[in-house]
């Protein structure tokens, strides 16, 4: 049977036609909120929060359509591993030095430490690994933008993530609406209160704008302090997929993919260090990575089964407070013993 002369061409537009329905609803969702955000003036009003809100109420009226799903899937896998790559334009090898060796060496032990505390509290507490995880990685690292890269390889079901993300915005509000109140009762200076919200909220938005309470040189060093928590996202994530690698093998899964976004995230560090691209570069991945973000997490609202999110139950909950609360002595404490 004679094959048509279009038929090349016919299988190169399939895929595309297949991808369009699921993406385009995804990103008319995350500019639904982004315009949210930009209308209510809230920095807090984080619009991957409401992206992901959005899409389970879609999700819940209208039921999963077979129609969306692969564009979902595309918005969640490789759109999301692009914007996590292009976060490593916004951070410099400059930046990180400009700390100081113990600010430095603070980012490091409050990431360490933290994801796995929250792990071993989880278990004690009943709490699902895979969600355990999830938190730790949001409250530890950089919030929602943690918890979207960390399930790249943790392979944590779309209610997990949902779950693990309500509860990092709920904790990271409250604590930037709380550190300012407590900045003179702990005894910090404007450079000491800004590092240690910089080493203890969880957003980047919610960091900064809890350190901005403090003035000038607190929001400064809460910044920098922020961004060296953002760095160690690639290192985490890599950790984390050897973690789930090893697991998966003992309990005869699957093998789990090298996360190899986390070398270009790195590899976008260096080059941004570098000055190799331009200003404009590092200007674009800040107005491209919300929108690749939001979309992502729209797509995983609506994947996420509603009733499933209510079966988790309220200890979820409960273990990220306790880890928000763990990483605030610890980041005190570290100020304390650096002196500033």
């Amino acid at each position: 049977m004679a094959v048509p002369l279009d038929a090349p061409r016919a299988a190169f537009f399939d895929r595309p036609r297949a991808l369009a329905p699921g993406l385009l609803a995804a990103f008319a969702i995350a500019a639904v909120s982004i315009a949210l955000r930009r209308a209510s003036g809230l920095a807090a009003l984080n619009p991957v929060v409401v992206a992901l809100v959005i899409g389970i109420a879609i999700r819940a009226g209208l039921g999963e359509r077979k129609v969306l799903k692969p564009g979902i899937a595309y918005a969640v896998r490789p759109v999301l591993r692009a914007a996590i790559v292009l976060l490593g334009l916004q951070v410099t090898l400059t930046e990180l030095v400009a700390l100081g060796p113990g600010a430095l060496l603070l980012a490091v032990v409050v990431v360490a430490a933290t994801l796995p505390f929250t792990v071993w509290l989880g278990a004690r507490m009943g709490v699902d690994r895979t969600l355990a995880v999830l938190i730790g990685t949001g409250t530890a690292i950089c919030g929602a933008s943690a918890i979207v890269a960390a399930n790249q390889v943790t392979r944590g079901k779309e209610e997990d993530v949902a779950y693990s993300l309500a509860v990092i915005t709920l904790c990271g509000t409250a604590a930037m609406l709380i550190w300012p109140l407590l900045a003179a009762p702990l005894g910090l200076s404007p450079l000491g209160y800004g590092l240690w919200s910089g080493a203890s909220i969880h957003e980047v938005v919610q960091a900064v704008g809890a350190a901005a309470a403090g003035g000038v040189e607190a929001a400064q060093s809460g910044t920098v302090m922020k961004l060296a928590r953002v760095f160690l996202l690639a290192p985490a994530v890599l950790v984390l997929g050897w973690w789930a690698a090893g697991r998966g093998a003992a309990a005869g899964e699957a093998k789990v993919a090298t996360p190899w976004f986390a070398f270009g995230f790195l590899a976008l560090v260096v080059v941004g260090s570098f000055g190799v691209l331009p200003p404009e570069a590092r200007e674009a991945s800040r107005a491209v990575v919300p929108w690749m973000l939001a979309a992502s997490v729209a797509a995983l609202g609506l994947s996420t089964d509603l009733r499933a999110l209510r079966a988790r139950g309220a200890a979820p909950l409960l273990l990220g407070v306790l880890a928000s609360v763990f990483i605030a002595t610890l980041a005190w404490a570290g100020v304390k013993l650096i002196g500033v």
